[in-house]
């Protein structure tokens, strides 16, 4: 189940940035501190009363301009305003409505998006000012709401009119069976004939949809293996200066992609080898717990001998390190050289991703590893497991009572991670442990 968008635009100045950083502020994801994991800040995930959805930080519409760059910024800025359910225009009071919020405004308009006039940097308390009022002009179903991105002030109202502008939410489909693949690597790795290949003559059932983002076209078909959904994104280019902002757009769209993903097939280029760009690429699919297969695709074009494969292996698994559980395929989409696995393979890493173990079983598992490594200690003081229990899955997320969260060291998360792993297999998903801390007076449920 996807999430809904919200996308954030404006002119250049109206504060965009400071409102975007004010929304997700203590709500922003705790991620690993890992290279590849992609850091770009122009989304993020934003929750309001209950609602959660992905928050997009636009660059500054310049309506008319002939700058190359800021042209750029407007075209990419169209992009977010047709994937995202809803919109935020952000207005200056300072500024007044000007020429280029109108224009602005008619743009939106063509959208048919909801669309909220948020009228930013109304700093003073009390009465509200008089060139708030201008805005009404601008002629949107919505009343404008005041704000100050700054102070805080007004932006739970502004809030409250987006979620209730998002569409309903949907509610997870029993029984369908569909997994829903994304296939995501840089330009030319052969993604898409990867998918074609995949498809190829057995497709039973094929329909062409339109995906919510403007360079993904979801491919829905059947076979002996069950139902499938391809996702067959754009690839990530390299970043220059000119094109900086342009490609932190290729990557948001990666990105949603991902996110309506159950399996992303991360497919790398066999004659470039692994690149700090595949590793940006991986980095959003560990990032949004996602089960993952690596396809070292045009691996008939690669010159072999004993040690071809073992050497490969260490580069990826090198450059990958905060993955180490995705399985590596070396695979041929234009000869179909091992395409025959990818199925089976696609099905083991779904199943895993969603596979739960009861808290009875994970606490024998527990005593068994505290047994064989007894848990670290600091100035006297142990650190005491109480007991751990599945919570939730895709990705399997399992949470450890203990004593004292400082004391659980990450090695030692590391190493309850490798025994699950061990024991239940969990191939090709990652698996995310939360700790919580009991105080000491909590009886051992061991």
């Amino acid at each position: 189940m996807s999430r809904p968008v919200v996308a954030v635009v404006g002119r250049p100045n109206v504060g965009k940035s400071t409102f975007f950083n004010k929304i997700i502020g203590e709500r922003r994801s705790i991620v690993e501190d890992t290279p590849g994991v992609t850091r770009d800040r122009i989304y993020a995930d934003a929750e309001w009363n209950g609602r959660r959805f992905l928050l997009i930080d636009t660059g500054g519409i310049e309506p008319r301009t002939d700058d190359i760059l800021l042209r750029q910024m407007r075209m990419q800025a169209q992009i977010a305003i047709d994937t995202a359910d809803v919109i935020v225009f952000l207005c200056d009071v300072r500024a007044g409505l000007t020429a280029d919020d109108r224009d602005i405004a008619v743009l939106l308009k063509k959208s048919g998006k909801p669309v909220i006039v948020g009228v930013n940097k109304v700093d003073s308390v009390g009465a509200t000012p008089y060139e708030f009022y201008e805005f009404y002009e601008l002629g949107f179903d919505r009343d404008p709401v005041a704000l100050s991105s700054i102070h805080g002030t007004g932006t739970g109202d502004l809030l409250d009119e987006v979620v209730a502008a998002l569409p309903p939410e949907e509610e997870e489909e029993e029984g369908d069976g569909t997994v829903a693949v994304a296939v995501i690597g840089k330009p030319n790795a052969g993604k898409s004939s990867m998918v074609n290949r995949l498809i190829g003559e057995e497709r039973q059932i094929v329909s062409d949809i339109p995906g919510t983002t403007r360079d993904a076209v979801d491919t829905s078909f059947c076979n002996g293996y069950g139902k499938f959904t391809f996702i067959d994104t754009a690839g990530i280019r390299r970043q220059s200066r000119v094109e900086d902002k342009i490609e932190k757009y290729s990557v948001l769209r990666a990105k949603m992609a991902v996110e309506r993903a159950d399996v992303c097939l991360l497919v790398i280029d066999a004659v470039e080898g692994i690149t700090e760009q595949d590793e940006k690429i991986a980095g959003i699919a560990h990032e949004a717990g996602k089960a993952t297969i690596i396809l070292v695709n045009k691996w008939d074009l690669i010159e072999k001998d004993n040690s071809t494969v073992n050497e490969f292996n260490t580069k990826i698994r090198t450059a990958l390190a905060y993955m180490p559980y995705a399985p590596i395929l070396y695979v041929s989409a234009l000869t179909g050289q091992r395409t025959n696995q990818i199925f089976e393979k696609l099905l083991a890493v779904y199943e895993s991703s969603r596979r739960r173990v009861t808290t009875g079983m994970l606490n024998d598992l527990l005593n068994d590893a505290i047994t064989r490594v007894q848990p670290p200690s600091d100035k006297g003081k142990r650190l005491k497991i109480y007991y751990m229990t599945e919570t939730s899955v895709a990705p399997p997320t399992f949470v450890i009572f203990c004593n004292s969260a400082a004391l659980f060291h990450f090695s030692y998360q590391r190493y309850i991670e490798n025994c699950l792993r061990t024991a239940y297999g969990f191939e090709g998903t990652p698996i995310r442990i939360v700790i919580r801390q009991r105080g000491e007076e909590m009886p051992d449920k061991l």
